[in-house]
């Protein structure tokens, strides 16, 4: 019973950590900002740091699922 939260909020930051890379990638590759009225260095890379840190938590809470 307990791995049912684990396997849901996994699955959420996942989701979360892949979609928000993805989307980086995105607007890196057509070059627009990733985020309006903010340095787009500090954007881009904060915007990857969140990705890979969500993508790794989530691949962490489901190793424990």
């Amino acid at each position: 019973m307990e791995s049912g939260p684990a396997i849901f909020a996994g699955t959420a930051f996942v989701l979360f950590g892949a979609a928000l890379l993805l989307w980086t990638a995105a607007r890196l590759r057509l070059r627009v900002p990733v985020a309006h009225g903010v340095s787009p260095v500090a954007s881009a890379v904060l915007s990857l740091l969140f990705g890979i840190v969500a993508l790794s938590g989530g691949i962490w809470c489901l190793g424990y699922a």
